[in-house]
């Protein structure tokens, strides 16, 4: 398993932008498809959006498409997710996680993913 870090996170405005890093420890930590999942206050994880390890696949949860993009820079074990026209709706808590397996495609299932960051939190006001 891989030790994975978000930061990035803080308070900004409606219609404002973040961009949250994840970075992984270990020499094979790029071979893993990453996701970013989000929690808000009361309400169950939700999928944000993944990417393989090859970039091959990248899926955007529908409340999400359009604003946000995720990437990576394999060279810098770091996955991004560039957060754009923020809304009050946004506010949670994001995770990064790694699946179980290297070498693995994207998935927006929280069980196929194994090793998970600490989170940091993004806070949107109106």
């Amino acid at each position: 398993q891989v030790q994975l870090v978000e930061s990035g996170g803080g308070s900004v405005q409606a219609g404002g932008s973040l961009t949250l890093s994840c970075t992984g420890s270990g020499p094979t930590c790029s071979n893993y498809a990453t996701g970013w999942f989000r929690q808000a206050p009361g309400k169950e994880r939700e999928y944000v959006a993944a990417i393989s390890w090859r970039v091959v696949s990248q899926y955007n949860a529908d409340s999400v498409k359009g604003r946000f993009t995720i990437s990576r820079d394999n060279a810098k074990n770091t996955v991004y997710l560039q957060m754009n026209n923020l809304k009050p709706d946004d506010t949670a808590v994001y995770y990064c996680a790694a699946r179980n397996q290297q070498y693995s495609a994207a998935s927006p299932k929280s069980t196929d993913y194994g090793s998970w960051g600490q989170g940091t939190q993004v806070t949107v006001s109106s």
